[in-house]
């Protein structure tokens, strides 16, 4: 593979110390402060929720109708790459690394108890417990987990990767994707300030996915070798995954992360249909293919829901939350995707992520919402007052147990959450890596230093939150800076609108489009 332009991988202090300092900045107080500062985060999540919550609801809508337009508009055939950019990972190891990257932990800890949290409180005035809150409940895990979110990962990917691949400029951060509005301002105090706030998201973010990890993995540890959970037993988990992902940033994108993303996809794969399997087959096909319907017929209503009259917590407590999750997301989604899409298309990625991407969440929740939404409604387990009194590692722990050979796919289970973890922070590091360097070219891996170092920090602040059960806190923050993300997503789409007009704007025969490289 020949390298067009030799970047420099070299540490940016500029990058890195501001980054710190917010980190910090919002870490201490926390720990410093255990009542004082989380009472500020939560005032300040109130307000973003409460006053902009029609914000985040109309930046997800407006993420996906703007993609289906350029995917379907003729710049859906502009390859993100030279005439000769051949993609650089099989399709498969391509979606799985995008599929993992993207989801984490998170879907392993949701997919089973959601449904029965909105089962409990139902949105549209729906009786709780009731077998219309049921349908609803399947259809809202389908849309909170769908073609939104990934429309809000897709949108910055595709500016970075243009920038990086078409436009050739090197530098692997926002700031650089957003010179097509920016300008040099891009270079300036603008541009450090915009990337120190995508460090500071990824790593609140992480720091989230860390949070539901742990408890989790811990009860189910300690519930099958018979010890109580302790702080001892959190931070020997904790360990053996700062290992796993250390081990993979180490060896890098090719020999790392794919190779535990392909792991991941698989033994996840096995696990649904081990549980499709053994459960109600008839039952999780109806209520996919009716939630599908729901979903499909009431999407727009749900995606601006803001229920303005009765002021349900509905659409703040699940709607607004996640959108503003997933946007807090974006940023380290966009510059991973864009990083190992080179080669492909507008459209390819487009199609990888609003497709593959909602489809891989669907079946997670079609099988396992269904499966637990089934114990529920036929009486076989009260998941709803395990959720209730033990929170949510002690169900999953229940649910796992009602199935055949509970002890084997309970070990499964503790396996796939280690991968998926480990692909979450895997790539988090690789891309604060490639953040906090100097001016990376698309064709370059950060240096081992940058990625063990950040690898370590985000180990660090697990075990701060963890210790000082300041979790919730940091979450929430993410979540507010989710909020100054929703301009920055404008100012990407509109530098790419910019880009693609300049470059493609008077050509008509866009068979296949071979960019006019700009002297790289």
């Amino acid at each position: 593979m020949q390298h067009h332009n030799s970047g420099d991988d070299r540490l940016d202090r500029r990058v890195f110390i501001p980054s710190l300092a917010v980190l910090i900045a919002v870490v201490a107080p926390m720990i410093l402060f255990p009542e004082a500062g989380p009472a500020a985060v939560s005032a300040a999540f109130a307000f973003a929720t409460g006053q902009f919550g029609w914000l985040y609801l109309l930046a997800g809508f407006g993420a996906v109708v703007f993609l289906v337009g350029l995917a379907i508009s003729r710049y859906g055939n502009v390859r993100l790459g030279g005439p000769d950019d051949a993609p650089e990972f099989s399709y498969f190891s391509w979606i799985a690394m995008i599929f993992c990257g993207g989801i984490g932990i998170a879907i392993v800890n949701w997919a089973w108890v959601e449904p029965i949290y909105y089962m409990q409180g139902p949105p549209f005035g729906v009786e709780p417990m009731s077998a219309a809150a049921a349908e609803w409940a399947l259809t809202y895990g389908q849309f909170h987990w769908g073609l939104t979110p990934w429309a809000i990962y897709c949108l910055p990917a595709i500016p970075i990767a243009y920038s990086m691949y078409v436009r050739r400029q090197p530098g692997v951060r926002l700031s650089v994707a957003a010179r097509g509005v920016l300008g040099d301002h891009a270079d300036g105090w603008g541009g450090v300030l915009l990337d120190a706030i995508v460090v500071f998201g990824i790593v609140g973010g992480v720091g989230t996915s860390l949070g539901l990890a742990v408890p989790l993995v811990s009860t189910l540890v300690s519930g099958q070798l018979g010890v109580a959970p302790s702080l001892g037993l959190d931070l020997g988990i904790l360990a053996i995954w700062t290992a796993i992902f250390g081990a993979s940033v180490w060896f890098g994108l090719s020999k790392g992360i794919k190779i535990l993303s392909d792991t991941n996809v698989l033994l996840a794969i096995f696990l649904l249909a081990f549980t499709f399997i053994v459960g109600p087959k008839i039952f999780i096909i109806e209520g996919w293919v009716n939630s599908f319907g729901q979903m499909a017929s009431n999407f727009v209503t749900m995606s601006t829901w803001t229920d303005p009259v009765t002021h349900s917590s509905f659409p703040q407590d699940w709607t607004i939350f996640y959108w503003a999750w997933w946007i807090a997301y974006a940023p380290m989604m966009g510059l991973f995707v864009a990083r190992i899409s080179r080669g492909r298309t507008i459209r390819e990625l487009i199609v990888a992520e609003l497709v593959w991407g909602s489809l891989g969440c669907w079946v997670f929740f079609a099988v396992w919402g269904g499966y637990a939404l089934d114990l529920q409604v036929s009486g076989r387990l009260d998941v709803s007052a395990i959720l209730s009194e033990g929170g949510i590692p002690a169900t999953v722990q229940a649910i796992l147990n009602t199935m055949p050979m509970s002890g084997l796919i309970t070990a499964v289970f503790v396996i796939l959450c280690f991968i998926f973890l480990a692909t979450t922070l895997d790539s988090a590091a690789y891309v604060l890596a490639s953040v906090t360097s100097r001016k990376l070219s698309g064709y370059q891996e950060p240096k081992r230093s940058i990625r063990l170092t950040w690898a370590f920090i985000l180990a660090a602040v697990g075990v701060a939150l963890i210790q000082l059960g300041g979790l919730k806190p940091v979450q929430t923050s993410t979540i507010v800076v989710a909020l100054p993300l929703i301009p920055v997503l404008v100012i990407l789409s509109l530098s790419l609108l910019r880009w693609l007009k300049e470059d493609f704007g008077s050509e008509t025969s866009l068979h296949h489009l071979v960019t006019k490289h700009p002297a790289a």
